[in-house]
């Protein structure tokens, strides 16, 4: 099994494909975006990964503050200062390109899914609260191109019903959807699972801390990408920059990959006990049973993607898609009905007034 994603090929019998996260850790500024994507080729890295935001296409104006590794923060604006034309994101990708490497970006919903494929990205990798965004998935898939969906906050149910979309040339990141996620709660032995479950290739998308333990365990199951948050200085702003790898930690978490594909897990686990106990290194390894993760359990309805009014609808107004949206509903907001609800509900008439921001239920339609 394999894919290829711009000049590389992943899976069966190639190396690891590792992604370096910039995501918005570029802070708006092309001088800084070119400096992460130079430490990321440095750092040995096969490709580099932005994000590419609207705000109004992640969370609604009301979210409010949102904890984040950095601290709290008023989220939307936030992603409103991180916003950028498509002029910033194609000098990057020329940069990365002419590096060697390949450019991938993140978008969050249909505009930027359009930015991206109009910037003829080879793939597409979609975040973990966007795997119910029936709709993004939709119009990824039309592109024809490979998809990387990652699988945080996710049940095996969630992982199926985006596939039957994204189809077989997608790859599954399994994922932790906390920052920082806990290195004990990976339970890496899940990879050759989803394999064998749903045909896919898989690797892991890991926002834990310590640069070697999770990569190279996840190296040696055979991952066929790894992705890893990457920043000038865990001290900078940005988002992620308080979990992301310092340059010279990256160049490690790379040289370790690159040791552990070509060793079996026995090797691996060998070398990891010079800094780890065996019993630390089993519990990252798990049992490979599919379940949500102690440290995102209580975030599930919170962080996927849910029906939201996008202004104040009065009683007996229809829904429309101009006044609902599919949007993450963070901690302040109350969650609505998932994204599979949406046919359904669009065109009823509410039976009670929505506040701008609130999740829509089946309370709103049916008396």
């Amino acid at each position: 099994m394999e894919l290829a994603i711009g000049h590389k090929c992943i899976g069966d019998s190639h190396p690891c494909f590792v992604i370096a996260e910039i995501g918005t850790g570029h802070g708006g500024a092309l001088s800084r975006a070119g400096q992460l994507i130079q430490a990321a080729a440095d750092g040995g890295a096969d490709a580099v990964k932005f994000q590419h935001v609207f705000a109004e296409e992640i969370i609604h104006p009301l979210t409010g503050e949102v904890n984040l590794p950095g601290g709290s923060i008023p989220l939307f604006q936030r992603f409103k200062a991180l916003e950028q034309n498509m002029d910033f994101y194609r000098a990057c990708k020329d940069r990365a390109e002419e590096l060697g490497m390949v450019f991938l970006c993140t978008p969050f919903g249909i505009a930027s899914a359009g930015d991206l494929e109009e910037l003829n990205v080879p793939a597409y990798k979609i975040a973990s609260p966007e795997l119910n965004h029936f709709p993004l998935l939709g119009q990824v898939a039309g592109y024809n191109k490979p998809v990387i969906l990652s699988t945080g906050v996710s049940t095996l149910g969630d992982i199926e019903r985006a596939l039957t979309i994204t189809g077989k040339s997608s790859v599954l990141l399994h994922c932790i959807t906390a920052y920082p996620a806990p290195e004990t709660e990976y339970n890496l032995f899940i990879l050759p699972n989803l394999v064998r479950m749903f045909g896919v290739l898989s690797g892991v998308s890991d926002h834990s801390v310590d640069p070697l333990l999770v990569p190279s365990l996840a190296a040696a199951m055979g991952a066929a990408v790894i992705e890893k948050h990457i920043t000038l200085s865990s001290r900078d702003d940005g988002l992620d920059d308080p979990i992301a790898l310092e340059p010279d930690d990256f160049t490690r978490m790379t040289a370790a990959v690159r040791r552990a594909e070509q060793s079996v897990l026995e090797d691996t686990v060998r070398y990891l006990e010079r800094w780890h106990t065996k019993e630390r290194i089993n519990s990252v390894l798990g049992n490979g049973i599919k379940r949500l993760a102690p440290s995102e359990q209580a975030h599930y309805l919170t962080t996927k993607r849910s029906i939201h009014a996008v202004r104040d609808i009065g009683e007996g107004e229809t829904l429309t898609e101009t006044n609902t949206a599919l949007l993450r509903t963070e901690k302040v907001l109350k969650p609505g009905l998932f994204p599979e609800f949406q046919p359904v509900i669009l065109g009823k008439k509410t039976v009670k007034p929505v506040p701008d921001g609130a999740g829509i239920t089946w309370d709103d339609v049916i008396p």
